[in-house]
């Protein structure tokens, strides 16, 4: 180790390092006596110096402070996370709710036809939310409810009621596709599990053009005929009493609450619901020519796939 030179430094009876010339021995230091019990006045030059309580005091103060900007440091950096996580979490939020539905939907058809089907809704709604962005509007992922569908959360449907219905029929539009694919891999592989969701995905995309809000032919009807609302919620009342169902109960309640809220608006003949539901002849017939093209399609996709549905045919045996 390195040793740090001192020029006072000499060895008794040694030459000096500095002048060269020897030195005089050194007699040894005479020693006082130390009296038994009397405490020594020797100061240890490396001993920690004595701290008083307020020296204690400072101290606990000083470390609870460090542990409180430590915490508030961990909680804005958490707030932080959270922030660049959320679009993470509404995909998580998606794919949490397509997983129960998959699972809810597999106690009845078996999880291939269960999987597909989610898919064949998530393409739905997909359709929705292309459309509200093209309308500069912002739309939430879809969220899946089993055995309710698939539902899309967005503060407005446009400006005016065209815009609502090109929101609305977007849907569908896109649904038939994906059922229309759906049917030319089931022809092109022979499969009859492909056959089988084209078959459910056109049946579900006529049921929604059925005219009556909240369902997207009603949508339609925003921009064509509201008073078809009235035909659209008396054709799902019918269905109802012809074929019981909780699910078509809950779609008959919450039709008739909002075809009852959206004709009061329009009974109120402000400027604001004239201005919304102005609509030129050309684009309602753009519309209804859309509509109506979409119902055959569907009604034809149906019949060329209706055979499994017939006979009793399990989707869970496919």
């Amino acid at each position: 180790m390195d040793v740090m030179e001192n020029p006072d430094w000499t060895i008794p009876g040694y030459p000096s390092a500095l002048s060269g010339a020897p030195s005089a021995p050194t007699p040894p230091a005479s020693v006082a006596p130390i009296a038994v019990g009397a405490p020594a006045h020797t100061e240890d030059p490396f001993s920690t110096p004595h701290r008083g309580p307020l020296d204690g005091m400072r101290k606990r103060i000083g470390s609870a402070v460090v542990a409180v900007v430590a915490l508030v440091a961990k909680f804005f950096a958490a707030i932080k996370g959270a922030v660049l996580l959320l679009p993470k979490l509404k995909l998580l939020t998606t794919a949490g709710t397509a997983l129960v539905s998959v699972a809810a939907y597999s106690l009845f058809w078996g999880w291939t036809f269960a999987l597909g089907f989610v898919v064949l809704l998530f393409v739905h709604e997909m359709g929705h939310v292309i459309a509200l962005r093209r309308e500069g509007l912002q739309a939430s992922a879809p969220m899946f409810v089993p055995f309710l569908g698939a539902v899309i959360a967005a503060k407005s449907l446009g400006e005016n009621a065209l815009a609502e219905a090109r929101v609305g029929l977007a849907g569908p539009i896109l649904g038939t596709v994906g059922s229309a694919v759906c049917l030319i891999i089931g022809e092109a592989t022979n499969s009859d599990l492909f056959r089988a969701l084209a078959y459910v995905g056109f049946f579900l995309n006529l049921f929604n053009l059925l005219p009556v809000v909240p369902l997207d032919g009603g949508r339609a009807m925003a921009a064509m005929a509201p008073w078809m609302w009235f035909l659209g919620f008396g054709a799902l009342v019918a269905m109802l009493l012809i074929v019981p169902n909780p699910i078509l109960l809950i779609i008959v309640f919450f039709g008739g609450l909002e075809t009852w809220r959206r004709w009061k608006l329009r009974k109120t003949r402000s400027l604001q619901q004239a201005a919304y539901y102005r609509v030129s002849p050309r684009n309602r017939l753009l519309v209804g020519l859309v509509y109506i093209g979409l119902i055959a399609a569907l009604a034809f996709g149906m019949h060329e796939t209706h055979i499994l549905s017939s006979g009793g045919h399990s989707f869970g045996s496919i």
